[in-house]
């Protein structure tokens, strides 16, 4: 069984979750889902830095405005 955890909501972030709930089935499976969603987004978020540390080196430095507009488009939702 899991450990509990008491988090503090805003007015916002509670109706964000109760919009969440019908699909997820409850508070605590929503917010396990939201907490997934942002692991995976930061691991991407890795890999692109990781990718981009091995082009620079291998091509010298990369335009910062092509990779926010790469980012842009891949990453952010």
């Amino acid at each position: 069984m899991g450990a509990t955890t008491t988090i503090r909501l805003s007015e916002e972030d509670r109706r964000l979750l109760a919009r969440l709930v019908p699909e997820f089935g409850d508070q605590s499976s929503a917010i396990r889902h939201g907490i997934r969603l942002l692991a995976e987004e930061q691991e991407r978020r890795e890999t692109l830095r990781a990718l981009l540390r091995d082009w620079e080196a291998e091509a010298g430095p990369v335009d910062e405005d092509a990779v926010a507009a790469m980012t842009q488009r891949y990453f952010d939702r």
